[in-house]
């Protein structure tokens, strides 16, 4: 899209550049910058943060198209075209949905509660054979997702398939203009999102609102859909299926099925456009026999038999991974696993996660990447883009899988090498040393067979950490303060387990002001993985002050003692004004000065100038309980009066903070200059009802099943003794690991195929033993979840007597961290 077909939509920019500019590339965030020249910047204004901020930088970067709701005076004699509008995010849709109606193709359009992604990627799967598709990227189906989906579209794309996701009412108008699609598929009812819906009746009647202008809508029948569908989709034919139901216009039946297949016919009847009634009977296998599997694959293959498909390769249909892993490789490498999807978009995003985990940290970037396939671009010009975009990341050298990239090799200036399959890559047997890899491609290239190749032969047990889960909770925080209160992210004892290197990149990389470390030693690990982040130390000691000052590490001052040592310290060192954070004592009674002491304080920060306050803070004793509010108000008051009588003293302002993850939340009037965020960043909230999202699942395998008789003991000290004959599955996960020996002789449990295991006998050091007799076709090397998304640290914590705090930093460092991302 030019400039000038831009200005058509949203009307004449405030500023013009001196050429016309031709818009490839939307960009929502200004930290994936790739193609100055070529982008269109949108400055969003959210409750967590303004993009307006980020113009100035982006200018002198050379992009040269912004939209702004904010327009700065200081932008004036910009040589870029910059439009002013009422709301960028209403512009963002505009300009995609514009560009949607260049396109008559047919387009597929998915909605419903859950399910959406996995139809999207199974539809893909089984129609690439017969189109040039495109598809939404991963899980792009909000509000600025599927604007992006879209923009994807060009003229060599036979096939549009995308998913449109909505948390509230009048959201689907607008997805609804910009997908415009042909043909729809609602995967089913349920639960999530219904906060923002006043009855599941409101939420299926605004769900419904992307289908009206389709054909044909794809449903199952048990769901209401028919009612509501009948009155607002008047023109729309209603294709409704259904187990063992003749009414239904398919009629499902499970022929044969075991725990890993399933065979099954449908039975379909419907009227065609030339309205003649068609009736036809398919059979086919599915490698799976879980329910949410067949719902979500019966979709599919009941909307490629309406498009005229039957010869269906159902059989390939696997799980769909949406999450990106990062996980340690062998010989110091750190692996990027994506082994996904190949398609551009996707790309990018792996880049920039590699970009962010690599920097100051690796110099050697390899990239293993598939061919990309149905993308619709031009080869010539679709690998020209690849290369501009791994020169743009610095990737030092690419290792290519398939056909198709070697016959353009010339377009790649660094170190390449072309295998035409996995197979024939794997032969040479690549080692590779001290390197950041990713490991990119469509799934038929089967590269997982790379990522287990290089990675690190690990422990059973492993924690894997949903670092999307933990954005959300940053940003769910971020939402109850102002846009000028700053933040700090507690990353001490390794982020409470959750491993603190990869968790500050995160953070670093969404703009937290500050971090907060207990050590000098945990600030300095970070200082040499390249964080560049305000590091504050919580508990400095008199030995770690030339570590401080060597890693621009920030003490908290808590005593005269430490303050006047310190003093000393950097006036040897010749530092004027270095940053400290003065503690303040207001009732936890643990660390800190007090009210009385303020005078001599001030006195003693008066007559120097080595150091000055960057901050002066207190901690909340009991935050999370109304029953003490009137003590933390108190507490709050103390701090007020302390902190007024140091800045009245002191000639320079500084920054002051009392909440924590519960005050933000429950106080945040009292939020001050800065707020520090603790135990809801990892997922434990005030009530059951927060929203905080769980971002650590800890889980092994089970390594062995022994049928035992009643009356047979388990474990040292005989402590289990069997009540009944029953199947005993042993587990590589003990004490050593941080499972409490309190959990040990049915005290707590674990979970397998979602079912609850007790543990028997006591817990050993790196085994123990489950009791797995009431679990349908358990079986070795079946997943056993210690804890996650349906067992909580929370529910762990009450089992035995403690807080969730112990339950995440006693698992140990043996215990191997995977970092997911979507």
């Amino acid at each position: 899209m030019t400039t000038t077909e831009l200005s058509k939509i949203l009307g004449n920019p405030r500023n013009k550049a001196c050429e016309e500019q031709t818009i490839d590339y939307l960009l929502t965030d200004s930290r994936n910058l790739i193609y100055p020249n070529r982008s269109l910047f949108f400055a969003f204004v959210t409750p967590t943060g303004n993009g307006h901020k980020y113009v100035d930088d982006l200018l002198k970067q050379g992009v040269k198209n912004f939209v702004v709701s904010q327009y700065d005076a200081v932008w004036e004699q910009a040589d870029a075209n910059i439009w002013v509008v009422e709301n960028t995010l209403l512009a963002l849709q505009t300009i995609t949905s514009c560009h949607r109606k260049q396109f008559n193709i047919p387009v597929i359009g998915i909605t419903g509660s859950n399910g959406k992604t996995i139809v999207k990627e199974w539809l893909y799967t089984l129609l690439q054979p017969f189109y040039t598709c495109v598809r939404s990227p991963k899980s792009y189906n909000s509000q600025i997702g599927v604007p992006l989906s879209v923009w994807q579209l060009n003229h060599q794309h036979q096939l549009g398939i995308f998913e449109a996701g909505i948390s509230t009412v009048g959201e689907m108008k607008s997805l609804q203009s910009i997908i415009a699609p042909t043909m729809g598929i609602f995967t089913n009812l349920g639960s999530a999102h219904q906060e923002g819906f006043a009855s599941a009746n409101e939420k299926l009647t605004e769900k419904l609102q992307l289908f009206t202008q389709c054909h044909t809508l794809i449903y199952r029948q048990k769901y209401p859909v028919a009612a509501v569908a009948q009155t607002l989709l008047p023109n729309t034919q209603l294709i409704a299926w259904e187990y063992d139901d003749a009414s239904a216009n398919v009629n499902v039946h499970i022929e044969a099925q075991t725990t890993t297949q399933t065979k099954l016919w449908l039975q379909l009847k419907h009227v065609s456009t030339d309205q003649h009634i068609h009736e036809s009977t398919h059979c086919y296998t599915l490698p799976f026999a879980d329910e949410a599997s067949l719902e979500n694959a019966i979709h599919v293959i009941v909307c490629c038999l309406l498009l005229g498909h039957t010869n269906l390769p159902t059989q390939q249909l696997e799980p769909v991974s949406m999450r990106l892993a990062i996980k340690q490789g062998a010989n110091n490498c750190l692996l990027i696993d994506d082994a996904y999807t190949a398609d551009l978009t996707g790309l990018q995003v792996a880049l920039n996660v590699m970009d962010a985990q690599a920097k100051h940290k690796f110099t050697e970037r390899t990239v293993i990447l598939s061919d990309l396939l149905q993308t619709g671009i031009p080869a010539q010009d679709l690998y020209y883009a690849v290369s501009s975009l791994l020169q743009e990341k610095k990737v030092t050298k690419l290792i290519a899988i398939g056909k198709q990239m070697a016959a353009y090799g010339h377009l790649f200036p660094m170190p390449t090498a072309f295998y035409p399959t996995t197979a024939q890559f794997l032969a040479t047997q690549p080692i590779f040393h001290n390197q950041m890899i990713l490991i990119k491609g469509a799934r038929c290239y089967q590269l997982e067979q790379i990522t287990a190749y290089l990675e690190q032969k690990r422990h059973e047990t492993v924690m894997e950490i949903n670092l999307n889960a933990l954005v959300n909770n940053y940003k769910h925080l971020r939402s109850f303060l102002k846009p000028e209160t700053k933040t700090v992210a507690m990353i001490k004892a390794n982020a409470y387990g959750c491993g603190a290197l990869s968790i500050a990149q995160t953070l670093q990389h969404h703009h937290c002001d500050y971090f907060g470390v207990a050590v000098a030693d945990e600030g300095a690990e970070l200082r040499k993985a390249g964080i560049k982040t305000p590091i504050m130390v919580m508990n400095p000691e008199n030995g770690s002050f030339d570590v401080l000052i060597q890693h621009h590490l920030e003490p908290e001052i808590y005593s005269f003692d430490i303050l006047s040592r310190f003093i000393q310290f950097v006036d040897k060192e010749g530092i004027r004004n270095y940053p400290i954070h003065i503690k303040i004592d207001t009732g936890m009674h643990r660390l800190g000065f007090e009210k009385a002491d303020m005078p001599a304080l001030t006195a003693l920060l008066q007559k120097q100038n080595s150091v000055q306050i960057a901050s002066a803070f207190s901690h909340l004793a009991a935050s999370e309980d109304p029953a003490m509010d009137a003590f933390t108000l108190q507490q709050i008051g103390l701090f007020e009066q302390c902190t007024q009588a140091l800045q009245e003293a002191l000639p320079y302002p500084f920054i002051r903070h009392i909440l924590n993850t519960s005050g933000i939340q429950r106080l945040p009037q009292y939020q001050f200059e800065m707020v520090r965020m603790g135990i809801g960043l990892y997922g434990v909230g005030i009530n059951e009802q927060s929203p905080i999202q769980n971002i650590a699942t800890l889980k092994t395998v089970i390594l062995q099943i022994k049928d035992l008789p009643q009356g047979e003991t388990i474990g040292y000290n005989r402590k289990g003794v069997l009540q009944r004959n029953s199947k005993v599955a042993a587990i590589p996960i003990g004490y050593a690991d941080g499972l409490d020996r309190a959990f040990g002789a049915g005290n707590g449990y674990a979970l397998v195929r979602g079912m609850q295991a007790p543990f028997l006998g006591n817990i050993c050091m790196d085994v123990c033993m489950i009791d797995v007799t009431d679990i349908p076709d358990v079986s070795e090397n079946d997943t056993v979840t210690i804890f996650g998304d349906d067992l909580t640290i929370s529910q762990l914590a009450k089992q035995t007597n403690t807080i969730p705090y112990e339950i995440l930093t006693r698992v140990s460092n043996r215990v191997k961290r995977i970092y997911y991302q979507e």
